[in-house]
């Protein structure tokens, strides 16, 4: 069984997750990106020409394999990599928040195609099944490498989660710094975006919604010396 992610979240519908994990057995889904073709010859001839229209000279001997390099590098940024959604029977009910902290984010601003780059905390409370630790930074990564804003992906994110593994809830935070607002425009250096996205019982649930904010953005602590 295979998922596959829209190329475009602006231009087409927001991916649609695969059918719920199943309950009683273990049946790892294949998440793949879809098999549209990239033409990276024709993207290295306009990155050429691109280059060419804001007088930067491509000729040059370290130059000469800018376009080529710029293609290929856009082409794997915009790629997620397949894997294997991988869950397991929650056999001992186990009803607390798992939390992964500082998942790296790399994701490119879709309105400057400049990377944004941070770290996502994911949380959920199990419900049936409980899934394999390093997966959710897959799922970071599967709507992480494409254009995109930060709010849709911290959403895209929970929404996937949420709707595929059947948990009680769900939780979202992104930190992320853009390079579109550091090295272009206002010239922000060190400004952070954070961002949220909560869904089933800790969106319902205060004190649930509370625990997972205090979870994935802890306060540092202010130690006396001795």
């Amino acid at each position: 069984m295979t998922a596959a992610l829209p190329q475009s979240p602006s231009a087409r519908p927001r991916p649609g997750p695969p059918e719920p994990v199943n309950r009683r057995h273990h049946h790892p889904l294949r998440v793949v990106h879809p098999t549209a073709p990239v033409d990276l010859a024709a993207a290295e001839r306009a990155a050429a020409a691109f280059l060419a229209a804001l007088g930067v000279d491509v000729a040059t001997e370290n130059r000469r394999d800018t376009p080529g390099r710029m293609a290929r590098a856009y082409a794997e940024m915009f790629t997620p990599r397949p894997f294997d959604l991988t869950t397991f029977p929650n056999d001992d009910g186990y009803d607390e928040m798992v939390l992964a902290r500082a998942i790296p984010v790399q994701s490119v601003c879709e309105h400057h195609l400049l990377p944004f780059v941070g770290v996502a905390h994911v949380g959920y409370l199990p419900g049936d099944r409980i899934l394999g630790l390093s997966k959710l930074a897959r799922v970071v990564e599967l709507f992480a490498r494409q254009p995109q804003v930060q709010e849709r992906l911290t959403q895209q994110v929970a929404d996937w989660l949420q709707t595929t593994l059947e948990p009680r809830g769900v939780g979202v935070v992104i930190e992320a710094e853009h390079l579109c607002m550091t090295m272009r425009g206002v010239h922000a250096d060190g400004v952070t975006t954070v961002t949220s996205a909560v869904q089933g019982h800790l969106r319902q649930d205060a004190a649930a919604r509370a625990e997972f904010f205090a979870l994935a953005l802890p306060r540092p602590t202010n130690r006396r010396r001795p």
